[in-house]
């Protein structure tokens, strides 16, 4: 049998073998072995990392929600989320700083030290011996600090001497203060002080303090979009009751008042010659419906801030004064500067107090003469008094009554100063004092 021609000879055959095919592999060597067991244990040494980084999330995030469910308010929550860092890293203290609104400052909020937790709202806030606002000068001020976490020595150059001062007599050796980022807007830091015994043991209480404020600055969000809200449904609340009020001011009180001012003034000009007695009553009689329905215009307009009827103080304290004076019969003296426009709703407050301290005069002191005096205050504010020379206002009622009440009330709207200066069968004095720089408020009675 002949050979087949598309098959090659043992000859060919062996051509075919190439000599790498026939050499032995090659044996690594020992440095081939070391680096790949660095390999090895640089991978394992990552992915432990990864896994205990998302377990410390995993972990963050329970609490979080744990916390949310347990703690319905924002400085419950924040409380225990500080004491749960200081636990659980073996911390010296945690504390809060908060941004203001319009990121204009930052204040310290609250801090977890020595197993207890202080806030703005607890009695001993005060006496929390911590730079506060050595630290939280620092912290607005230090850009870096607004986007990523900044670890510290306790003796750090970057920090200010009272914190390093405070950081070596409690024996802090380290300190960690994680950004509250949301987006591109920063609502303040949460911090730990701690006296790590390795590099290992302080980035791992950093990976918390990151994963913790991360949950942290989600609840904090949350609870101002919810407070926002809640303020935004209450003013809504507040406007529709008010308009109400108005309404119904209007509607009935107003229109009433028109109607009986058309109906005395019709029975004026039909009555023809009257006694001089009943002609004076009758035009008194006006002259008090025209007031009234002037106040409850007024009232509307306080009501609804975007109405206004004009009537500047001046003009309203000359219509009380004569208004007082033709129904109670009591001289009442009156004697106004020159004064400027204050606003709608400073005006309406200081007309409102007149009226009051001039209605208690009327009506109860048993004067012989009542003296209304308005002046400004440096160009820019006001004094008011009105003053009496009867019986004054009894002790036991310096506080009481509605009047009094409403008085002080109202000054404390348009920030102003109350004085009531009153004593046994001397008198009564109001004097009322408002000053766009002068804050606060204060309420006084003298005797």
């Amino acid at each position: 049998m002949g050979h087949s021609p598309n098959l090659p000879n043992n000859g060919e055959m062996a051509a075919t073998v190439t000599t790498d095919e026939c050499q032995e592999p090659a044996v690594p060597t020992s440095s081939d072995v070391l680096a790949l067991r660095q390999a090895l244990a640089r991978e394992i040494k990552d992915r432990r990392r990864a896994e205990c980084s998302a377990q410390i999330q995993t972990d963050a995030v329970q609490l979080a929600l744990d916390l949310l469910v347990r703690e319905p308010d924002i400085e419950g929550f924040f409380g225990a989320f500080t004491k749960s860092l200081v636990e659980g890293c073996d911390a010296h203290s945690c504390g809060v700083w908060l941004i203001d609104e319009d990121q204009q400052r930052c204040d310290f909020w609250m801090a977890y030290l020595v197993d207890r937790l202080y806030t703005k709202s607890s009695a001993d806030w005060g006496s929390l011996k911590l730079p506060r606002e050595a630290m939280s000068a620092h912290l607005f001020d230090h850009k870096p600090g607004w986007t990523s976490t900044v670890t510290y020595t306790g003796r750090d150059a970057r920090l200010p001497e009272p914190v390093r001062r405070y950081n070596e007599q409690a024996g802090v050796q380290s300190l960690a203060i994680s950004p509250l980022v949301l987006g591109d807007r920063n609502l303040g830091w949460i911090g730990i002080s701690a006296s790590p015994t390795s590099d290992c043991e302080l980035q791992w209480a950093v990976a918390v303090l990151e994963a913790t404020a991360r949950q942290a600055t989600l609840a904090l969000h949350q609870s101002r979009q919810a407070e926002q809200r809640r303020i935004e449904e209450r003013r809504k609340a507040i406007l529709e009751e008010r308009n109400r009020l108005a309404r119904d001011i209007h509607d009935n009180l107003a229109q009433g008042f028109a109607a009986i001012l058309m109906q005395l003034q019709a029975a004026q000009r039909e009555a023809g010659s009257l006694p001089p007695a009943v002609s004076a009553s009758l035009e008194a009689t006006i002259d008090l419906a025209r007031s009234q329905m002037i106040e409850a215009r007024r009232s509307v307009c306080a009501l609804r801030p975007d109405a206004s009827d004009g009537e500047s103080v001046a003009a309203a304290l000359k219509r009380i004064a004569d208004v007082g004076q033709r129904t109670a019969g009591v001289p009442i003296d009156l004697a106004v500067d020159e004064l400027p426009r204050f606003g709608g709703g400073v005006e309406r407050e200081v007309i409102g107090i007149a009226q009051e301290a001039l209605n208690n005069a009327v009506r109860h002191s048993r004067a012989g003469r009542i003296r209304i005096v308005a002046s400004t205050v440096r160009s820019i504010g006001l004094r008011l008094s009105v003053a009496d020379n009867g019986r004054g206002i009894a002790g036991d009622r310096h506080t009481a009554g509605f009047g009094l009440t409403s008085m002080r009330e109202r000054a404390e709207r348009i920030g102003a100063s109350l004085t009531i200066v009153t004593a046994p069968r001397k008198g009564t004095e109001v004097v009322l004092a408002w000053d766009p720089s002068l804050l606060p408020t204060q309420v006084h009675v003298v005797s």
